[in-house]
């Protein structure tokens, strides 16, 4: 049936890859479990919340936060439902749930740090150092989306205006580097709270955060770019 194979078809496209996003996150979580274990990352509280509190939450966030991209961008690409159900008014809406989830899980990962300061046994003012020189990509960064990118593009505006699909690619500022500046550098942030607050914690959820962005890079943005492009080519 016709209706049938086309509701298969869109299920197929929205789940592109999923099956493997989900297998990294898998073994992702599998291989942080023996440092999570340890006892460094498990102390501290913050607000009355243990530090494995905060440290759960900080997944729970990004995996959510990740998720909800996928799903937006899918059900757009291919049923444009921002569009369809809320107009121009649907990337906006897109974009706010976005940033709401994005601050949160900038919120849960110093959170962690802060919960588990002073755990690592290094000089704290080394680790501070390091903290402010990793964050001078990061603001790099910022500058060339907002001067070069636009912040529009960084959220996925081509998936919800086929006019951004015939611009060219990037190459100045940070992104003359490197085509994913946001994912090499842009999550430098995540480590910065547990270098600055010299948390064992905060630099797990560090490394998490900055493996588990590569998972979405993998699994679902390239997977929707080649799709993208090579239709507007």
């Amino acid at each position: 049936m016709p209706g049938q194979s086309d509701g298969w078809r869109l299920l197929s496209r929205i789940f592109e890859r999923q099956w493997l996003h989900l297998l990294l996150l898998i073994g992702l979580l599998g291989a942080m479990a023996p440092a999570l274990r340890a006892d460094p990352v498990r102390l501290g509280t913050l607000g009355g919340l243990g530090t494995p509190v905060w440290i759960a939450l900080a997944i729970i966030v990004a995996v959510s936060h990740q998720c909800y991209v996928w799903f937006c961008w899918r059900m757009q690409l291919h049923g444009q439902l921002f569009t369809r159900l809320y107009g121009d008014r649907g990337f906006p809406m897109y974009g706010a749930g976005f940033a709401a989830l994005a601050l949160a899980r900038l919120a849960t990962v110093v959170a962690v740090a802060a919960s588990n300061r002073d755990t690592l046994p290094w000089d704290p003012t080394m680790l501070r150092l390091l903290a402010v020189a990793a964050a001078v990509p990061v603001v790099y960064l910022f500058h060339s989306i907002q001067r070069y990118f636009t912040f529009r593009r960084a959220l996925g505006i081509d998936h919800f205006d086929p006019s951004y699909r015939s611009r060219p690619l990037v190459r100045q500022g940070i992104f003359r580097y490197t085509r994913n500046a946001m994912y090499v550098f842009g999550f430098l942030m995540a480590w910065i709270p547990g270098l600055w607050f010299g948390s064992a914690a905060g630099l797990v959820v560090a490394l998490f955060s900055h493996a588990y962005i590569w998972v979405h890079y993998i699994a679902t943005e390239r997977p929707d770019m080649r799709r993208i492009y090579s239709q507007s080519a």
